[in-house]
């Protein structure tokens, strides 16, 4: 399909893409069946992936099971968009500074498709709590603060489709995320940050950082706590818009 103003897309690559975005955390093996079914993708188009995908190393082939599973190649691509990103040369030194400062944790993520992508995780916190989050990490944009805080300071065009998306999407739960993400909304544009406690005893603020260079990525800070939330907004709320605003002023310097 050819774009306004743009060469049309490679469909074997966009395929093949899809095929390694059909893997996820806690699903080692696919068949082919179970990547049609999670792609949509034709069958006989996906034996033809799989077997250039396995050949170039993104997939391994498991004859016993009649499956794959994701290939080192795989790990390489991320490794080489970490070590490579000017975001996170610029972003981790003063994360990992305000998280061993005042025992939280803190990260940063970026959008990716319907969900937020961790690019980076820091964690001095995690009294009573079972959840671990790393890098490469997926969480709903619609329950996280750190996506709605993306909803917020997202172009009106990528927010109109995300939303028109939730709402067939979640359309059981609409009306009640729909006024969370407004309150979200009003709360970036009023006090620079929002709040969303998705998980029991976690409570996370997260801001947008905006800059002239770079695409949209958000800052969160978050801790497992029994105080009030109102006494966790208290504590975290200041580092966190000082530590976004340093970290929006150094991507608006560089030329990275």
């Amino acid at each position: 399909m050819k774009r306004d103003g743009l060469a049309p897309l490679n469909r074997s690559l966009s395929r093949g893409i899809a095929i390694l975005r059909a893997f996820r955390p806690g699903t080692e093996l696919l068949g082919n069946g179970e990547i049609a079914e999670r792609t949509g993708l034709p069958r006989a188009s996906i034996s033809r992936l799989t077997q250039t995908l396995t050949e170039t190393g993104y997939l391994e082939y498991s004859a016993p099971q009649r499956a794959y599973r994701l290939g080192a190649a795989v790990l390489t691509l991320g490794h080489a968009m970490r070590s490579g990103s000017p975001v996170l040369r610029l972003a981790t030194p003063p994360m990992t500074a305000l998280a061993r400062r005042l025992r939280i944790n803190v990260g940063l993520a970026l959008r990716d498709g319907d969900e937020m992508v961790y690019l980076e995780s820091v964690r001095f916190n995690s009294r009573g709590s079972q959840r671990s989050v790393v890098s490469g990490q997926r969480v709903p944009i619609e329950l996280t603060a750190l996506g709605r805080a993306w909803i917020a300071a997202a172009t009106r065009a990528d927010r109109g489709a995300f939303m028109a998306r939730l709402r067939v999407r979640r359309r059981s739960r609409w009306r009640q995320l729909k006024r969370e993400i407004d309150e979200a909304v009003h709360s970036v544009a009023r006090r620079g940050y929002c709040v969303a406690s998705w998980q029991p005893q976690v409570f996370a603020l997260a801001a947008p950082i905006v800059s002239d260079h770079h695409p949209l990525h958000v800052l969160n800070v978050s801790v497992t706590s029994d105080e009030a939330l109102s006494s966790v907004i208290r504590t975290l709320e200041g580092p966190l818009l000082a530590l976004a605003a340093d970290i929006r002023a150094a991507l608006n310097a560089s030329v990275l």
